[in-house]
């Protein structure tokens, strides 16, 4: 089969969703030319690698690019207007985004919402939503964790009443969520909700997404350790919600957050954190001339190896996923492996720079520049957002190892 590289990302159009045919039918070199290609020849060189995740403001010409491409989706099948990537493909096309440091935008959208609607959603919910979230018209956030319910989500207090009147159903929410990643830039939550104060604190939950320029909704940043305002809190007071927002059965959102809690998984599971370490590293120890001491070279190869075999797992679950399978409890396991290995490459990265690796924001060395401390302040929260990495470990004993508890 002859395969004409120079016009593989043309696309017809469904919908008005771009759709692209054939990315398999290319050989993995070809397929690896192609987006090498696209990332070295048009990504802003001034964002690459950033120290910390940037705003939808600067990076929102890219991924329109992306979206009009129809590159936005990689993993989604093509029916629904992703790329339908097989999963060495998928492999492939995160590691050159990582290889060139291209920084990730607020894509909830893409890796949660879409796979969810994809399982629990209604036909009218994708065709209103798919589009907008595949030419970046919506851009998502996370509503799960709130005061006092963190890693127990299940003990979470937003509620949502459904009232009908003569403009019909709509849910009426009130509440707070917290450590909700860029909210300040989102133009939609999905949010889990009490539905049910009677019911164990499980059960009585639903799913809903929420337009949150709806009146009611307030957004406050938190500034962190480092001086970014990655994280918000988001108020909710009498936030009226169109009863065709809810996914899934009502009182049955446990079901649904529980799934995307698996996609998440595999998200946070992905080798992208450790792969962009690895390379501060290995740049901060030839800056400092170390990069091929013995010492140093020991301690980098292991990291190297364990980076390679989680690609490997990483691979595995995301091809459960791009086949439409349900994930099973051992996807914990992803987040693990790759949110201990970042700290831990952080950790040699500050080990490497001797005296400057307390030093905040670039630092000079060899004659360049550096942030030393960007990796570690990223890797400090990974073991705890998204399920933390004790509650992933219990997981795993109790539902793949099958070990006694109390």
């Amino acid at each position: 089969m002859t395969i004409d590289i120079e016009h593989a990302g043309e696309q017809s159009m469904q919908f008005g969703v771009p759709q692209e045919h054939n990315w398999n039918a290319l050989s993995d070199e070809q397929f690896r030319e192609v987006i090498r290609n696209e990332f070295e020849s048009n990504y802003p060189a001034q964002l690459r690698y950033p120290p910390h995740r940037l705003r939808w403001s600067l990076l929102r010409d890219w991924y329109v690019r992306m979206a009009q491409k129809g590159w936005i989706a990689p993993a989604w099948p093509s029916v629904h207007g992703g790329m339908g990537l097989s999963p060495s493909k998928l492999l492939m096309f995160l590691e050159e985004q990582e290889r060139w440091g291209i920084a990730r935008y607020q894509d909830h959208g893409v890796l949660m919402i879409g796979p969810l609607l994809m399982r629990y959603g209604t036909e009218e919910q994708r065709r209103r939503f798919f589009p907008s979230i595949l030419n970046c018209e919506h851009i998502w956030c996370q509503g799960y964790s709130e005061p006092g319910s963190g890693s127990d989500l299940a003990s979470l207090r937003t509620k949502a009443e459904l009232v009908t009147g003569p403009d019909g159903s709509h849910f009426v929410v009130n509440g707070q969520k917290t450590w909700t990643t860029l909210a300040q830039d989102a133009t939609h939550i999905f949010a889990l909700v009490r539905t049910d104060a009677n019911a164990k604190k499980q059960e009585g939950i639903s799913f809903l997404l929420i337009d949150i320029t709806t009146p009611g909704i307030r957004v406050r940043p938190i500034r962190d350790i480092a001086g970014h305002e990655e994280f918000c809190e988001v108020f909710f007071d009498d936030v009226r919600v169109p009863a065709e927002n809810l996914v899934g059965e009502i009182n049955q959102g446990w079901t649904v957050a529980k799934s995307l809690l698996g996609f998440e998984r595999v998200s946070l599971g992905s080798p992208k954190f450790c792969e962009y370490g690895l390379q501060v590293l290995l740049r901060i120890a030839r800056l400092c001339g170390v990069q091929n001491e013995p010492g140093f070279q020991e301690k980098f190869v292991t990291l190297q190896l364990d980076v390679v075999h989680l690609a490997d797992a990483y691979a595995d679950f995301a091809g459960i996923l791009v086949r439409g399978e349900p994930l099973g409890p051992d996807v914990s396991l992803l987040k693990i492996w790759s949110t201990e290995t970042f700290q831990r490459i952080a950790a040699l990265a500050i080990e490497t720079a001797g005296p400057c690796g307390g030093l905040v924001d670039d630092v000079s060395l060899g004659g360049e520049l550096v942030n030393i401390l960007g990796p570690w302040y990223k890797s400090r929260a990974t073991t705890i957002y998204g399920g933390s990495n004790e509650i992933q470990r219990n997981i795993i004993a109790r539902n793949v190892l099958h070990l006694p508890t109390r």
